[in-house]
């Protein structure tokens, strides 16, 4: 098949299947469409069998540490985890809406960073918006905090993010030395969401309130919380012990899965609706959808854009243009079409460049994450909905300056 054709197909494949994510029709699934678009794209030729069988098996260890990470959150959610974080941070807020914001920042930090974006946009977003409405403040600017951070927060450790994951195989680094690369601008830029929130809701943060009546406070699960100070421990000794992490990974799924199964909280039914069966199925498709669009010449137009190099200027470059795609394509599909091509350019650091670009890159557009997507729709159920327009005034805001922050710091971080 032509290369032009193939590129065209591949394009509408991924066109379909990211429309699918976005709409949640009731027909249908994300996960049956981008299945059903990587068969059509295998049958007419668009991509060979054998390639394809390339892309699933290079996904296969990372759409794996995925659902070892999934039953870690649902299991910490099951423990009561996130209604205690909640009540902790309403009772230290001193019925503050500003104070509880600066808490929110920092939870919503910590739970992306150490259980993954989804379950902060999922799990913890509902809590916040909970303690908001019981403290009598109004929610957004700390539902807002919930959905920036569950994407620009999850820069400093490889199981924050999928597209982290990704990048973490290719780019040959220990855990340890990942997270150690990725604090500086981390901190950076949960430092520019917090001030840019504060400046975008200072009249909503300082307006005057009844007090609120006082709730039940359940104390922190200590279960929950060992298994995840020892899952963490068991990732940082990982590259000094030869350990591959998604082993530290299932180690710390099991163990949750067999403490709700032997407690009764939970069932076999519950544990594999928590894996997500059908949002794996849904990388694993896309994975076939975008190496097919690579192949036929999407990645060699990319990668005639970045430039080559770990200077600051190609840093702050591949960010810029990582964000940009991301926000086009969704950030799953960008950080697919980049990573050859990053790492070609500029190695190392054109990957953790590149991770910059599409984990602080889509707070700008709804598309550009599919944590976003999940923030959105928990929100729905919620009754409580963000207007498009706010939504982008302070992306624009927010993501200019949290890309440049964390582009220099990461080049810091690169020379010491």
């Amino acid at each position: 098949m032509p290369e032009a054709v193939g590129l065209t197909l591949a394009l509408v494949a991924l066109a379909l299947t990211l429309g699918a994510a976005v709409t949640r029709a009731p027909y249908t699934s994300e996960a049956l469409v981008a299945l059903a678009a990587a068969v059509a794209l295998v049958v007419l030729g668009a991509i060979g069998l054998s390639r394809a069988g390339d892309a699933i098996n290079s996904l296969a260890p990372t759409v794996g540490f995925l659902a070892a990470l999934l039953l870690i959150a649902e299991g910490a959610r099951r423990e009561g985890l996130f209604e205690a974080i909640g009540a902790l941070a309403e009772s230290r807020s001193h019925d503050s809406a500003a104070r509880l914001l600066g808490l929110v920042v920092v939870i919503a930090s910590a739970v992306t960073a150490l259980l993954g974006l989804d379950a902060t946009a999922v799990l913890l977003t509902p809590i916040v918006l909970v303690t908001a409405r019981r403290m009598r403040a109004d929610p957004r600017p700390h539902i807002y905090a919930s959905g920036h951070l569950a994407n620009s927060a999850s820069l400093l450790l490889p199981i924050s993010n999928l597209t982290n994951l990704l990048a973490f195989h290719a780019a040959g680094l220990s855990f340890s030395h990942f997270a150690a690369l990725m604090l500086l601008p981390t901190l950076g830029v949960v430092g520019v969401e917090w001030l840019v929130l504060r400046r975008f809701f200072a009249a909503e943060l300082a307006r005057p309130r009844g007090r609120a009546a006082a709730a039940a406070r359940p104390a922190l699960p200590r279960g929950a919380v060992a298994l995840l100070t020892l899952t963490m421990i068991g990732f940082a000794l990982s590259s000094v012990v030869g350990v591959a992490p998604v082993w530290v990974a299932a180690a710390g799924a099991g163990a949750f899965s067999i403490r709700g199964l032997l407690g009764r909280k939970a069932g076999a039914a519950e544990l594999v609706r928590a894996v997500e069966p059908g949002f794996l199925v849904f990388v694993l498709g896309l994975g076939v959808i975008v190496a097919c669009a690579a192949h036929d010449g999407l990645s060699s137009a990319v990668a005639h854009l970045l430039p080559a190099g770990a200077s600051l200027p190609a840093l702050l470059a591949v960010a810029a243009l990582s964000a940009v795609l991301a926000n086009l394509v969704n950030n799953l599909p960008a950080t697919l079409i980049l990573l050859p091509a990053a790492a070609a350019s500029g190695g190392t650091a054109a990957l953790l460049a590149m991770l910059i670009g599409v984990n602080v890159g889509p707070n700008l557009t709804y598309v550009g994450s599919l944590a976003t997507l999940l923030w959105r729709r928990v929100l729905r159920a919620e009754q409580c909905e963000v207007s498009l327009g706010e939504f982008t005034r302070l992306g624009l805001l927010s993501v200019p300056p949290a890309l440049a922050v964390a582009a220099v710091l990461l080049w810091v971080a690169l020379q010491i």
